[in-house]
This record gives C-alpha cells, structure tokens and sequence, in this order.
C-alpha cells in the first residue's frame, strides 16, 4: 500500500469496515437505515464505487475486495468524498456470502471487470459458475438484480450460458443476450484503457424470479 492508502486503511477500517466472522450481518445496523443495499465484488481501487455512491447516498453500498490497496485507496476516497453510505470487508467474496450475508438482502450485485482466467485451462477459477449464481439467487431479494460487466468477450459469452442455464432468473436484455451500458454504471480507468486498445465491453443484467 501506499502511504496514503495505509493511513486511510487505518483510519477509517474501524468505522466503514468491517472483518469477517461466521455470523449474519445486520445490514441496517450496519448502515444505520433500511435504504436497499448494492454489493460490488471486487471494486478494485474503488473509484466507481465511490461515484456511485455519491451520486446515490439513498443507497447503501457494501464492498467486496482481497487486494487491500484497493481497500485503502477506497477509504482514502470516501476521506475525500465525505460518503457515509459505503461499507467494506476484505476478504473472499464467496464465504462473505455464504456465511455473513443474510437471504433476500440484497437489491442488486454488482461484479464489474472481474479477472477473466482466459487460459481455457483456468477457466474453472472463474466467479461466475452455476453454484456461485445459485447462492446469489438466495442472498438478493426478489426481482433483485446481477449486474456483470467486462471486456472479454469470452467470458461474456461465458457467463450468458451460465446463467441462460440457471431456474428463475429473467435476462433483462431485449435481445436476449446483453444490454446497454446503464447510465449509473460508471466508466472505470480500466475500461477506458481497454477502450483506447480497442477492446469491446459487455455488460449483462439478469433479474432474480422468486
């Protein structure tokens, strides 16, 4: 971590994070309100999670990531931004929604850009697989939503077929397969990058049917 990102980690882990233990989260304990709650795994850095937030501080947001610079440099934004609807755990997101995250909490989740694996021999390492969606389908609330974005177009074409595959989910695209970019969904540095080397993004939608 940089030295910015340490003293934020330090600072202010004790207020906006939490760690992980075996045990339900009280959400609006946590938050200290029943707004609706997004989840994002694996913010990265955070920078659009810290937009997204402010930009909807009737939202609560709940942020998923191992890498502990991203962990810092988002709670070094929030110093900046003043959001107080932003929570943080790092630590691997499957066991946090396994064993913290209580069934029907969540409005939407949120995985944006996540490491594609695009060796076929590392493609079983990938996040979206059918029993990952399933325990998504418990953990978000009805007709709550999955929100994928990234800019492989194999793991685009990857995660339709899983959840194509999976019960009880509708796909919110109009065609069937992928929507347009949401216009509060914001535009990371790494997508811009990937823009400029001309790399295409695809986002996904899917709406839990309970």
């Amino acid at each position: 971590m940089t030295a910015g990102q340490a003293l934020a980690f330090e600072e202010l882990m004790p207020k906006y994070g939490f760690d992980y233990q075996l045990n339900k989260l009280d959400l609006a304990g946590l938050f200290g309100n029943d707004n609706p709650v997004v989840l994002e795994i694996g913010f990265g850095m955070g920078a659009s999670l810290a937009e997204q937030a402010a930009a909807m501080p009737d939202t609560n947001y709940l942020g998923i990531e191992v890498h502990r610079p991203g962990v810092g440099s988002l709670l070094a934004r929030i110093k900046e931004g003043g959001q107080t609807n932003i929570r943080v755990v790092s630590h691997d997101a499957v066991e946090v929604l396994e064993h913290m995250m209580p069934d029907n909490a969540l409005a939407r989740v949120q995985l944006f850009f996540p490491d594609p694996w695009h060796k076929k021999r590392h493609h079983k390492r990938r996040i979206v697989k059918p029993d990952f969606v399933q325990q998504l389908h418990k953990k978000l609330a009805p007709e709550g939503v999955f929100h994928m974005a990234t800019d492989w177009e194999n793991y685009a074409e990857h995660m339709l077929q899983v959840m194509q595959s999976e019960q009880a989910w509708k796909n919110l695209s109009e065609s069937n397969d992928y929507v347009p970019k949401p216009s509060d969904r914001p535009i990371t540095k790494f997508e811009k990058r990937g823009e400029r080397l001309g790399h295409g993004v695809w986002d996904l939608m899917f709406q839990v049917q309970k």
